[in-house]
């Protein structure tokens, strides 16, 4: 009885310390390796039986299962399916934010300037991020990485003109 005791304890005991973290992502895929880090934008994990460290960002991620049982919730799936969905898309400023997730294409918002009247620089600003946010939407894409972001002067002293640029992301469902 000894022997039997003592030798599910041993197997107990190897199997925990071979035990992997899992990390899902929204995208519907599963990560199996060992967390190292999580901080303000991306979890640094290593493949089970690799040394090399890998990097996703925690917009993509929904909970990591650590192998001591503990559950820890990340971020919540951000569901965009049309243009009218707009005021969901998130705008990254750090390119560690888009480590994980899939370009899907460019996106950018304009406002037309020279002789659209009277409108404050700040008015032209909210309708270039408002026209390029809703072109991320139509796209079916939560996030846009900033790449450009510019506000000119029109050519008298009313019309005020706004240019923003991105890339629009999406979850990797690979």
């Amino acid at each position: 009885m000894k022997k039997l005791l003592t030798t599910l304890f041993l197997a107990f005991a190897m199997v925990a310390a071979f035990a992997s973290d899992k990390i899902f992502l929204h995208g519907g895929k599963t990560i199996d390796g060992k967390v190292v880090k999580v901080d303000d934008f991306k979890i640094i994990y290593k493949y089970d039986g690799e040394d090399a460290e890998q990097t996703v960002t925690k917009k993509a991620v929904e909970k990591i299962q650590y192998s001591s049982g503990r559950t820890e919730q990340v971020s919540d799936k951000v569901v965009v399916s049309s243009k009218a969905d707009w005021e969901k898309v998130e705008i990254l400023l750090d390119k560690s934010e888009i480590v994980g997730l899939k370009k899907v294409g460019e996106v950018k918002g304009k406002t037309s300037g020279y002789f659209s009247g009277y409108v404050s620089g700040a008015a032209a600003d909210k309708k270039a991020n408002k026209k390029m946010l809703e072109a991320a939407a139509e796209m079916g894409c939560p996030f846009v990485y900033m790449t450009s972001d510019s506000g000119n002067s029109g050519a008298f002293t009313y019309g005020k003109q706004a240019l923003k640029k991105g890339i629009a992301y999406n979850y990797d469902d690979k």
